[in-house]
């Protein structure tokens, strides 16, 4: 089951939003468009997709007008062929043609991002690797792409640097290496089992066994060299490799027997799928 987006990030978001697309007011469709018009859009794939984003959808035609209808036509998680209807919004015209933009905007980057996670999940099926994302969100948008990387059917990396321990490159740097900086996070109270070492050679990660790190992040290793290493580790620690992974280019990875993938990729490159709104208005 999907974890679902708070109802006050849904809010914040749809009133930035708004704030930021409609500002003062539509001067456009208030000079066109009498108020009293009703009209009814079908939101629409032009591609290919994986739907997400519906809620924030639904909350920008409720924001203007509360007696917006917004029906679903197929759950937030569903594969949309080309053409198919994702929703339809029926009410006002002026108002349908004032939200279309920034639903159009949250649903097109959400779905993008829902997508890409469902292509790298299907391509690593059967080999029980799990796909990660990372930290690599946009500023302030971190909940909801971390949410359509869940409808997509990954599962989320830690939310921030508050809520788990990953000692990367540079920390190692300052901190005198791996097993200096292991021994600063068992003084400060961390498990070596919660702790996660980033590594970026063989020699590293069993310098972080011995110091007696419970998951280590293989970076930037080759497919052969992630093989070796998940055969020298031996079961003695979980395993995530990072590093430039995509979909298209993972299933040899996975094959090598890691638990983990994490793919920056999923949120950072996205690509925005098409959808649009058909407006089809009533007499």
């Amino acid at each position: 089951m999907i974890e679902p987006l708070e109802g006050e990030t849904v809010r914040r978001l749809v009133a930035q939003a708004l704030a930021e697309d409609v500002g003062a007011g539509d001067i456009t469709t208030a000079a066109v468009v009498p108020p009293e018009r009703p009209g009814r859009g079908r939101i629409v794939a032009r591609e290919a997709l994986v739907v997400c984003g519906l809620p924030l959808a639904r909350e920008t035609f409720a924001a203007i007008d509360p007696h917006t209808l917004f029906e679903e036509a197929m759950p937030e998680g569903s594969a949309a062929a080309a053409g198919a209807t994702v929703a339809v919004v029926q009410g006002s015209a002026a108002v349908i043609l004032t939200g279309e933009r920034v639903a159009l905007n949250f649903l097109q980057a959400l779905s993008g991002i829902a997508t890409l996670a469902r292509r790298a999940v299907e391509e690593v099926a059967g080999t029980g690797a799990v796909i990660l994302d990372t930290r690599k969100t946009t500023p302030t948008l971190r909940a909801i792409e971390k949410y359509a990387v869940r409808v997509g059917g990954a599962r989320n990396h830690r939310s921030g640097l508050y809520d788990a321990v990953l000692v990367k490159d540079n920390h190692l740097a300052i901190a005198g290496g791996i097993t200096a900086a292991v021994r600063r996070l068992r003084a400060a109270g961390r498990e070596p089992a919660t702790i996660e070492v980033e590594v970026e050679s063989l020699d590293g990660a069993l310098e972080a066994l011995r110091a007696g790190v419970g998951h280590l992040l293989l970076d930037n290793f080759t497919p052969d060299r992630v093989a070796e290493a998940v055969r020298v580790i031996a079961g003695r620690a979980t395993i995530e490799v990072s590093g430039g992974l995509r979909p298209g280019g993972l299933r040899a990875y996975a094959q090598a027997g890691v638990d983990f993938l994490s793919l920056g990729s999923l949120t950072h490159s996205a690509p925005a799928v098409d959808i649009a709104l058909d407006m089809e208005t009533e007499a």
